[in-house]
């Protein structure tokens, strides 16, 4: 078992930039991939980013890429998502997810944090 939960949301102007960090406790964080997924209001879950086990590899959405960079710390146990150039369609709640092989299908992973809402102002 795995908790994850999410912290560093909140209000930020267009162009801004936000550090979320996803703390993992339970069984050792680093036999897990890790992810970033958002929801918009009235909108599907979707992938944001998402790093291996190892760190070696890192996966971004193209809406993402070259604006936002996931990274992990082992021996932390945490997970972090700097954000940067934000956008006001990047405005959601933030969550982060863990599963053994990295994925971007939501459906697929096993472990789920509570959510940081994130809104971007204009």
């Amino acid at each position: 078992q795995v908790q994850l939960v999410e912290s560093g949301g909140g209000l930020v102007q267009a162009g801004g930039s936000l550090r979320l960090s996803c703390a993992a406790s339970g069984r050792t964080s680093s036999s897990y991939a890790m992810a970033w997924f958002r929801q918009a209001l009235g909108k599907e879950r979707e992938f944001v980013a998402a790093i291996t086990r190892s760190g070696a590899s890192t996966y971004y959405a193209d809406s993402v890429k070259g604006r936002f960079t996931i990274s992990r710390d082992s021996a932390k146990n945490t997970v972090y998502l700097q954000m940067n150039s934000l956008k006001p369609e990047d405005t959601a709640v933030y969550y982060c997810a863990a599963r053994r092989v990295v994925t971007t299908t939501p459906g697929e992973y096993d472990y789920w944090g509570q959510g940081t809402q994130v809104t971007v102002s204009s």
